[in-house]
């Protein structure tokens, strides 16, 4: 592979592995089958469709980059399993606390480094989300940005659970990526409100904007019935906004190779 470029493939809802600079990384692991569901004392959360890929058939992960570990859209019961066979996984702080052993928690703007088998080291800073409205959002999230050792321009970022705000704004200003995955799909649970958890089409169009120069590579937007916007309502506001040609949707069991 070429260290300077990013594999990413799908493997479904906020689940994708990443290659870059010879380090592997997988995003928010949701491995259970279809059909599923996820009670909580407010609501529960239905899965309606399996992952393209198991767990078992990725080969050795060296991080796991977990947006957050207390909703099963994210992290659900296989995803748990899948923990124990990667290396580290960087989550908020406050889940690291919650699951102890190898997880790591990140402030925003904090920085570790992964360092793969070849000696080459992927940096990962921790950006800001938020998990709906001002004062409503649905518990601590993280963002994440990947770069390779040494770079000062491109790179990766990958949203997390969030809406469009200043926090993501801010990150655009800090870090001019090559490439963004957007957690999308306008996630809303009727039990805790009618807000948007996750990016709205509209919100994804603002974000590219802000990354001028990044290619936008939608997650997290299918799979469970929680989402209340699809692929087709993504692309027509891609359309609209003429930025069509910077959106890359990668089918699910698929890899795509893009400019890192």
């Amino acid at each position: 592979m070429n260290g300077d470029r990013l594999q990413f493939t799908y493997i479904g809802g906020p689940t994708a592995l990443l290659e870059l600079g010879g380090v592997r990384i997988l995003t928010d692991p949701t491995f259970d089958p279809a059909g599923e569901s996820y009670p909580t004392p407010a609501y529960t959360l239905r899965k309606t469709t399996g992952p393209a890929l198991a767990a078992a058939e990725l080969g050795p992960i060296d991080a796991v980059l977990l947006s957050h570990d207390h909703h099963s859209d994210n992290l659900d019961r296989a995803g748990r399993e899948a923990l124990a066979s990667a290396g580290t996984i960087l989550t908020t702080t406050a889940g690291a606390g919650r699951l102890g052993g190898r997880a790591v928690g990140l402030a925003p703007w904090q920085t570790v480094e992964l360092r793969a088998g070849n000696g080459r080291v992927v940096h990962v800073t921790g950006t800001p989300a938020r998990h709906g409205p001002a004062g409503g959002d649905r518990g601590p999230v993280a963002g994440f940005v990947l770069r390779r050792a040494g770079q000062t321009t491109g790179g990766v970022y990958i949203s997390g659970d969030t809406v469009w705000y200043e926090g993501v704004a801010e990150t655009a200003r800090r870090f001019p990526v090559r490439v963004v995955v957007l957690f999308m799909g306008a996630a809303r649970v009727p039990e805790v409100g009618p807000a948007n958890l996750t990016f709205t089409a509209g919100e994804a169009v603002e974000a590219a904007r802000a990354f001028r120069e990044a290619t936008i590579v939608p997650a997290h937007y299918e799979g469970w019935a929680h989402y209340s916007e699809s692929q087709d309502t993504i692309e027509r506001s891609f359309v609209r906004a003429g930025l069509q040609d910077r959106l890359r949707f990668v089918a699910a069991g698929a890899m795509q190779e893009f400019a890192a």
